[in-house]
């Protein structure tokens, strides 16, 4: 759950951020695209730590590096130090990411590596919807509407978890020396892979970020709230169908390409139907981007030789969160300068279309049966 929940707690606590600190709407928007960038910059770090230190002491290090940027947030007096904490807080999230692949073949058999990946991206997409959905009218509330004592309350938790990893626990494979931490670009997977999760990532950012621009195009700005609520719980459902067919799906390259498919069918829909059957198509696509998302992040631990896991999980969420920062950023440029919203996600999806060939390419089957070997 705390790889969202600091990154999307940011969105509605924003207005009033930005109004106690005066902050523009470039930087008011900065709160969530900073840490979004972050998660790219990360991943590196994390690799390196877990080649030196280990899987389990890089996530709970980078657990305690989450919870002082998330909680410095809280305390900040000025612009300077609120962006400072956001990039520190970005950076532990960043590098818990290759941490929890690298973990799965410590702490679970071979056969459940794929349920494994399955409900820690469910908590994950849990704490999407929950950062998102219950701050302002749960939380902020019960602590006096203030922002600050709200970013406190859900940061400080975060410390429980990291104790909780060192509960005693069998671990079925003994941690690997140190070793290679860069990712490996001969490996036809790493460029693959992360290319692929740009789509997926790219997609649903940007269209979550665009949603109140081309519902006010459209003219029906007064379904942002409900756009946005089914738009958030969708990822929620893709991680609840991942628990059930993870074994079935996790390694097949036909439902990645379908999965991918059906997200560009549903972010092209969103832009090209109006009124509540645009709602639906980005709904259909944040679902399956959520499942596709799941899919290609089970793909390192399930390929990758021991001790490369994280490697090459580094390597791919590098690549990976940098296009979901980019190609949105582009898309709202082009949108700036042409004055229509719906450039901003067509930039997306030719992005998309561009890469989804890749997904035709992934052998994954070959790649498996040599490591077996």
């Amino acid at each position: 759950m705390y790889l969202r929940i600091p990154v999307l707690v940011a969105p509605p606590l924003a207005p009033f951020i930005g109004e106690e600190l005066a902050l523009s709407q470039a930087l008011t928007g900065a709160l969530t695209t900073l840490p979004i960038l972050m998660l790219a910059i990360g991943s590196m770090p994390g690799s390196l730590a877990i080649a030196r230190i280990g899987p389990r002491n890089t996530l709970a290090l980078a657990m305690v590096v989450m919870v002082i940027g998330s909680a410095g947030r809280g305390l900040v007096p000025d612009t300077l130090t609120l962006m400072l904490a956001s990039s520190v807080m970005g950076l532990g999230v960043a590098m818990m990411q290759p941490a929890l692949p690298a973990l799965l073949p410590r702490w679970l058999e071979p056969h459940h590596l794929a349920l494994g990946t399955a409900i820690y991206m469910n908590g994950m997409l849990m704490g999407e919807f929950i950062g998102a959905g219950i701050t302002l009218p749960v939380l902020m509330p019960l602590l006096d509407n203030s922002w600050r004592a709200t970013l406190l309350a859900w940061s400080l938790p975060a410390l429980l978890v990291a104790a909780a990893l060192y509960l005693p626990r069998r671990d079925l494979e003994k941690p690997a020396g140190p070793g290679a931490w860069l990712p490996d670009w001969r490996n036809p997977l790493t460029l693959r892979i992360g290319l692929l999760l740009g789509l997926s990532g790219s997609m649903f950012f940007g269209l979550n970020a665009y949603m109140g621009n081309l519902l006010e195009q459209q003219g029906q700005f007064d379904k942002l709230a409900d756009a946005l609520f089914w738009y958030n719980i969708a990822q929620v459902f893709a991680s609840l169908i991942m628990l059930k067919m993870a074994r079935s799906w996790v390694g097949r390259r036909s439902v990645i390409i379908v999965t991918a498919s059906l997200s560009i069918a549903g972010t092209l829909g969103a832009i090209t139907l109006t009124g509540w059957w645009s709602i639906a198509s980005a709904t259909l696509m944040s679902l399956t981007a959520g499942v596709l998302l799941i899919l290609l992040v089970a793909l390192p631990p399930l390929v990758a030789r021991k001790g490369e896991t994280g490697r090459l999980s580094a390597g791919t969420f590098l690549v990976g969160y940098t296009l979901a920062f980019s190609v949105p950023m582009l898309g709202g440029l082009i949108a700036d300068a042409t004055g229509d919203a719906r450039h901003a996600i067509l930039t997306i999806i030719a992005y998309s279309a561009l890469v989804l060939p890749l997904a035709f390419t992934l052998d994954l089957k070959r790649k498996k049966d040599q490591l077996e070997s």
